[in-house]
């Protein structure tokens, strides 16, 4: 691996983790992930030169605690303080990182509520724990928000600085204040789950390791709240989504639709786990939009073929989950619903009033259903300029290869 792919590696895995430790020791947030950052470019250096040591995390925690002290230190000597940055202790020689972090200590969950502070709107609760925790890039949470890069910078900017104003300590939050954050810290676990499975730029369709990642963290706030059927639900939508991802890219890495995927390399046990928590869960008739959203996945897995999907179910679906969700995504997808179900004529009625929506008519994906439908009417030449227009907005390679081939293979049959 090269420098930066190491860095990025390390970001996405072991970042948060060196993060939530010096945050608990030292407290600070904004100066910790500067010291965090700063640990893993030096890291990009020498592991390249080096190899990568026995103990990774241990190696940054220890490298990030020096330069930790030696912000705080100068903050503190900016204030004529020298007496007190004198008492700050930090460990002195690498040989030590075994004992600097405990093997199964991990504070990525509190580092994750610490990041859905009250003190913080939603959006930047959303936005400064995608980049804590989950490792996104800045112009990456952007697209996931349908904003521009340069807002989503000043967003996490302020963020920062209303945490660190805040005074806040690096605790799990007690009683009302846990529930309170609670929807954001799912909502921001949703978040990382679709970068992953659906990556919005580069080469790569997916990223297992961000999909990883969100399915951990849910497993945690699962346990720590086992009867909350809105968790139960996200654990369930993660697992029976993410049951399908070995099959949505060929041997090159293209994308490979659902209806054209090889049912047998969807993930059984995935399958199989989502399927009993999602029943569990609706159990107590109290349905909310991850649960809605697990039982569209589970109608999807459990289809022996894709002939034999059960849209106007799903359709119906969509519909329950439109009444609680004003998200432009899912009155996209409702209208494949109802193309399926009930044909392409009245699919394109809905789109015209989803065209409305400024959130997302410029989006490929809006570009790609309108394309879809056009194909189903056999309007072939609208439906490849739609095809090529989706292309040329999206980000992803791997989509605009699957775009323009769908594209050209319109081209070729008319």
């Amino acid at each position: 691996m090269t420098g930066t792919e190491v860095t990025e590696d390390l970001w996405r895995r072991l970042a948060p983790q060196v993060l939530g430790t010096l945050v608990r020791r030292y407290g600070q947030f904004a100066v910790a992930e500067d010291a965090t950052q700063e640990a893993l470019l030096q890291a990009a250096a020498e592991w390249s030169r080096s190899g990568v040591p026995d103990n990774p995390r241990a190696w940054l925690t220890t490298v990030a605690s020096r330069r930790m002290t030696d912000l705080l230190r100068a903050e503190l000597a900016r204030r004529r303080r020298e007496e007190t940055a004198a008492a700050w202790t930090y460990p002195l020689e690498t040989a030590a990182v075994d004992e600097a972090v405990p093997a199964d200590k991990d504070d990525s969950l509190v580092l994750l509520f610490l990041c859905c502070h009250p003190a913080l709107d939603p959006a930047a609760q959303i936005a400064l724990t995608l980049r804590a925790v989950g490792g996104l890039t800045t112009a990456e949470i952007a697209r996931a928000f349908l904003v521009s890069e340069a807002t989503m910078t000043r967003r996490i900017t302020r963020a920062k600085k209303a945490v660190r104003d805040s005074g806040a300590r690096f605790s799990m939050p007690g009683g009302d204040a846990y529930a309170q954050r609670l929807g954001v810290v799912l909502q921001v676990l949703y978040l990382i789950f679709n970068e992953g499975y659906a990556t919005t730029a580069g080469e790569n369709l997916q990223r297992g390791d961000l999909t990883a990642e969100a399915i951990r963290l849910t497993r945690m706030v699962h346990r720590s709240l086992p009867d909350d059927d809105e968790v139960t639900g996200l654990l369930a939508l993660m697992l029976l989504t993410d049951a399908r991802r070995p099959a949505r890219t060929d041997e090159h890495g293209d994308l490979v639709p659902m209806n054209e995927q090889d049912r047998g390399r969807w993930n059984a046990a995935y399958i199989r786990e989502g399927v009993a928590l999602l029943t569990a869960a609706v159990a107590h008739h109290n349905p909310g939009p991850y649960q809605i959203q697990a039982a569209i996945a589970a109608l999807h897995d459990e289809a022996p073929t894709a002939e034999a999907t059960d849209w106007a179910q799903i359709r119906a679906l969509y519909e329950a989950l439109l009444r609680v969700s004003d998200n432009p995504v899912v009155a996209l997808n409702h209208v494949v619903a109802m193309a399926m179900a009930d044909g392409a004529d009245v699919a394109r009625a809905r789109l015209t009033e989803v065209a409305a929506d400024p959130r997302i008519a410029d989006h490929p994906r809006f570009h790609a259903v309108s394309a879809h439908l056009l194909e189903m009417a056999g309007d072939v030449e609208a439906a490849r300029t739609a095809y090529a227009e989706a292309a040329r907005r999206s980000t992803s390679i791997p989509q605009q290869r699957y775009l323009h081939g769908r594209a050209a293979r319109l081209a070729r049959n008319a």
